[in-house]
């Protein structure tokens, strides 16, 4: 079904500011047909109005949406690589593979998440319904991850050993969900985060140790607040 409306105002762009607000759209989602130029008239008599028909684009689908947007950042970063993405019920996985692709990462993923987020928000435009974006580079989430949680089970030890708690450094929310999940199921620590963002930090205590004037709007194990 074509969708499209007809608008009227002073100057050709009022007409067209006033369709684009209706349909909900960017000037490049459209087609514009100049229905009547529009005029002052002699004197501020007889004149007319502006008539436009503004068209609503065949949308893309959000996968092939986010594929354009990567292929034009690589292409403007000069980097040579390949990209897979699959739309799954959980929403687009997107892998990344090629040579040279530590500028992608970026410091601790930081350049990777920034490209997810953009990727999201290019995807999810003008759409009803949200879509997740993953965006992986040769594994490095797995990779990370992975090490992530070795590490959350060797400061655990450590706590218990020594009986005095840890604070790692400033990480991101998904790294944060990750050392709370990987020790949610500990029974001598517990977990929770301090700080505000971006230099908010996981502290493993022992369990129940936990001084409980201290940042209360936390629950243990990561439930909220990552």
């Amino acid at each position: 079904m074509t969708i499209c409306v007809e608008k009227t105002g002073k100057t050709v762009q009022d007409a067209v500011d006033a369709a684009l607000s209706e349909l909900n759209a960017g000037s490049e989602d459209v087609e514009i047909e100049i229905l009547e130029e529009g005029n002052k008239g002699f004197l501020g008599i007889g004149g007319k109005l502006a008539k436009v028909r503004v068209t609503l684009k065949k949308l893309q689908s959000s996968e092939s949406k986010v594929d354009e947007f990567l292929a034009s950042v690589f292409r403007a970063m000069d980097i040579d690589v390949s990209v897979e993405s699959e739309h799954t019920d959980e929403g687009i996985n997107v892998n990344v593979k090629g040579k040279d692709c530590g500028s992608i990462i970026g410091r601790r993923g930081e350049t990777l998440d920034s490209l997810q987020y953009l990727a999201s928000l290019v995807a999810n435009k003008n759409s009803e319904n949200y879509v997740r974006v993953t965006i992986d580079v040769e594994n490095y989430r797995k990779k990370r991850e992975e090490t992530l949680v070795r590490l959350a089970n060797k400061l655990a030890s450590r706590v218990v050993k020594y009986r005095r708690k840890i604070t790692l450094e400033p990480m991101n929310p998904y790294e944060r969900r990750i050392i709370h999940s990987a020790l949610q199921n500990n029974r001598m620590v517990e977990t929770y985060s301090v700080g505000e963002e971006p230099h908010r930090k996981v502290v493993i205590a022992l369990r129940n140790s936990r001084d409980k004037r201290y940042d209360n709007r936390e629950y243990n194990n990561g439930m909220r607040n990552h």
